[in-house]
């Protein structure tokens, strides 16, 4: 089971996800606001949002990330 919205904590680091959670772009992983935007800094940023964007196009919604899967 999917535990995104059950998660306190981030998976990256460790922090609270009382003040907001996201997906990653990268992966599956269930991130806070700030690990969020420190991904938006990452090199690899535009190509993990269009790849994202394709799968979606193409009617995947649980595209797994460029990175795959829990990271």
């Amino acid at each position: 089971m999917d535990d995104f919205f059950t998660r306190t904590t981030c998976t990256h680091c460790g922090g609270s996800l009382r003040d907001g959670r996201i997906c990653s772009m990268f992966s599956t992983d269930c991130i806070c606001i700030p690990c969020s935007n420190k991904e938006r800094q990452d090199p690899e940023y535009k190509k993990a949002v269009e790849a994202d964007h394709e799968q979606i196009r193409q009617g995947n919604y649980n595209y797994e990330g460029i990175r795959g899967g829990k990271l």
